[in-house]
Parts: structure tokens; C-alpha cells; sequence
């Protein structure tokens, strides 16, 4: 089945979604089902309602609701927005004003905060609110077409909820699984900048992570999914063009869990080789530092080393890429010394905030004393 926003034909399909959400909101809240006629109020209902009306406390199931609907206003404007430059001037409709988006961003902003609440997020998947945002991520001018229709402002809402939703809850990963979302984030973020910007390559980031991560089915097929390897490079350039500090310390948080969780193989290691490779690189960042002042001041250069040099110290634990980062051993020690002196000459303030980073490299030096090669293995009859 193809994902939504690619599939072709007709255009009108890659908004079947939008359908679904306008027939949900008129028949059900994703609260009870559908199918339960209303009941009058008891004298405790009406009791309840005057306390909730006189203190203001607000109902999240009606916000939800609420924020539903002006998202399915809104959405409908950016179909006809699309679609209009295939009509003829005779063909054309109304317009239809377009949303305030500066109002529809806090909507989307109040509705993330909503479903981290565990049962209004049980609620807004059983009304398949994974479809109607992923519809309004992917969207694009035509079935054909990279370019999307919903401003990237409201793509980044929209996959930050996605991220929230997904976050250490397996049975919303499955959902997002079986809808195809993996790959058509992972398809977004290949994309050039000018259809994915970095700042929406961040937030594709984050919820890929939040999808993929500790849920050994997801991370199963994020394995076997081709662009993989491809991803998690991009987002781990050292190339401003292609990546910043944000993004490059998004995707290593992602590539460490999914290299270390207790599904990893030596199949998995190898595979994302390549991304590995960048990491253990002694003349990159992620070792080296950065030349940037200010990610220096903001820390963000220590963050990316203490991450980098513990992932290599737990593949080396688990046998996991050992050859690869053994023909890198002189490198990393010689670069370890260096800095183990720098570390421990440092005073005060510095000396605190850098204890962590000096632990790790005293901890790779040991674990690569001790590091054995690889047995080797038998290739077209040889040894």
C-alpha cells in the first residue's frame, strides 16, 4: 500500500484522510464508542458540570475535539489551495479564508500536551489521529510531487506530536509501523532542504527516534529499511549544509540506543558501518571538538564527545563493530592521552563540567587495551 501523500492517480486520494477525520469528529470522540446513545444527566452529572463550569476547569476531551476540528478547517484549506492550480479559473471555488496559523501552531501545541496524558493519547489513536497527522505531514501539491501543501510550521507541530505519542508507548510504535511511517519520515528527511528544512529534519528526527526506539519490531524494520544507513549519516554530517548541532545530537541520541538495545547484532553494526565510521573519526567533532565558540560555550561539543566516546566504548563491550574501530585504535588512544592531560589540568568550574567526558575516555583507553580483533571468518573458501 502506498504512503500517504505518494500514492497516484487521482489527487483527491492522498487527502482520503481528511475525509475519515471530518466523519470522526461528527460521530465520535475516540472517548467511547461511537455507537452509545446519549443518556440523560444524573442530578451528580449536572452537580459535577456546575462545579467544572463555575472553578473553569477545562474538559480535554472537548479541547481535543476542538482542536480537531480547526486543524480539519484548516487542512481543508490547503487542499483546495493545492488543488486550485489544476482548476480553470471557471472551475475554481470560493476560497475559503485561510487559518491563522500563529493560532493554530498554540492549538497544536495544547493538543501535544494533551495525549502525553496516557488515556487522551489511547483516545486520539482510537479516532486514527496518527493518520490525519501523518496525511498533513506528507501532503504534497500532487500525488507526483515532493513539494508539501501544509507550511513546515505546522509539519514541525505535527511530527512533535507524532514524537510525544510514540515516545516508550510499543503499541502507538506498532500503529505508526503499520501506517507506514517510518519509512515516509525517513523519505521526508532524505528530501533537499529546500522541501525539508533543517529545522523540520530535526523534528523527523526526534519522532523517527521516538518511533524506532526500544521496541524490538520497529527497530526491526527501521533495520531493513534500505534508506536507513543513509539517515542516520545525514543527520550525523559534520556539513553545515546538511546538518547542525541540534540535529547531529538528535541523531546520534537515536543511532546510540538503536546500536546498543538488546536486539543489536553484528549484522547491525555493519550495516550502519559507515555512520559508525563517522563517529570514531579522530579529525570529526564528534572526537575532536568543534571550531564553532559557540556550541564550545554551550556545551554542546562536550555533549556530542561524551556520547560518541560512549558508544564506542559499549560496541567495543559487546563485540559489536570491533574490527572497524580496532584499525582506528593508535588514533583513539593517541587523541585519548591528549585529552585525558588536557582534562585533568583543568580547575574549578571546568574541571565539574568536563568530569563526565574524562571518565569516558579513561574508560575507552582501558576497554581498548583490551579489545581483541575479530575471529576471522571464512570468505569464498579462504580464511
Amino acid at each position: 500500500m502506498p504512503p500517504a501523500g505518494t500514492s497516484s492517480g487521482d489527487g483527491n486520494k492522498q487527502w482520503a484522510w481528511l475525509g475519515l477525520l471530518k466523519w470522526t469528529l461528527a460521530h465520535q470522540d475516540g472517548t467511547v464508542p461511537s455507537s452509545e446513545s446519549p443518556t440523560m444527566m444524573s442530578d451528580e452529572d449536572k452537580a459535577f458540570l456546575e462545579k467544572v463550569m463555575s472553578e473553569g476547569i477545562i474538559d480535554e476531551s472537548e479541547r481535543m475535539q476542538f482542536v480537531l476540528k480547526e486543524f480539519s478547517n484548516a487542512m481543508e484549506y490547503y487542499k483546495q489551495r493545492a488543488s486550485s492550480s489544476q482548476q480553470t479559473a471557471a472551475e475554481e471555488k470560493e476560497d475559503q479564508p485561510p487559518p491563522d496559523e500563529d493560532d493554530l501552531e498554540d492549538l497544536l501545541q495544547e493538543l501535544r500536551d494533551i495525549v502525553e496524558q496516557v488515556d487522551y493519547a489511547r483516545g486520539f489513536v482510537n479516532i486514527k489521529g496518527c493518520n490525519y497527522l501523518l496525511g498533513a505531514i506528507s501532503a504534497t501539491t500532487t500525488p507526483s510531487s515532493s513539494e508539501p501543501v501544509v507550511p513546515n510550521r505546522l509539519r514541525n507541530m505535527c511530527l512533535g506530536i507524532l514524537a510525544t505519542l510514540a515516545q516508550n508507548n510499543p503499541p502507538v510504535q506498532k500503529e505508526l509501523m503499520e501506517l507506514g511511517a517510518v519509512k515516509i519520515l525517513s523519505d521526508i528527511f532524505l528530501l533537499e532542504m529546500s522541501l525539508t528544512p533543517i529545522s523540520t529534519k530535526i523534528r523527523t528526527m526526534q519522532a523517527l527516534s521516538a518511533m524506532v526506539r526500544c521496541y524490538d519490531l520497529t527497530e526491526a524494520v527501521f533495520e531493513q529499511l534500505p534508506q536507513a544507513p543513509l539517515l542516520m549519516v545525514r543527520g550525523l554530517s559534520t556539513d553545515p549544509s546538511i546538518s547542525n548541532a541540534s540535529l547531529r545530537s538528535k541523531t546520534l541520541f537515536f543511532f546510540s540506543a538503536f546500536l546498543t538495545s538488546d536486539t543489536a547484532t553484528r549484522d547491525r553494526a555493519n550495516t550502519f558501518r559507515h555512520a559508525i565510521a563517522m563517529i570514531a573519526d579522530t579529525d570529526s567533532l564528534y572526537l575532536k571538538g568543534s571550531d564553532d565558540d559557540q556550541d564550545n560555550l554551550d556545551g554542546v561539543a562536550i555533549q556530542l564527545r561524551e556520547s560518541a566516546i560512549s558508544l564506542i566504548q559499549q560496541l567495543l563491550e559487546r563485540r559489536l563493530a570491533v574490527t572497524l574501530l580496532l584499525q582506528r585504535k593508535q588514533h583513539l588512544v593517541s587523541l585519548g592521552i591528549q585529552r585525558i592531560q588536557q582534562l585533568r589540568s583543568a580547575r574549578g568550574e571546568e574541571a565539574e563540567f568536563t568530569s563526565v567526558e574524562l571518565k569516558h575516555w579513561e574508560s575507552l583507553l582501558v576497554q581498548l587495551a583490551r579489545s581483541e580483533p575479530e575471529e576471522e571468518t571464512v570468505i569464498a573458501g579462504k580464511t
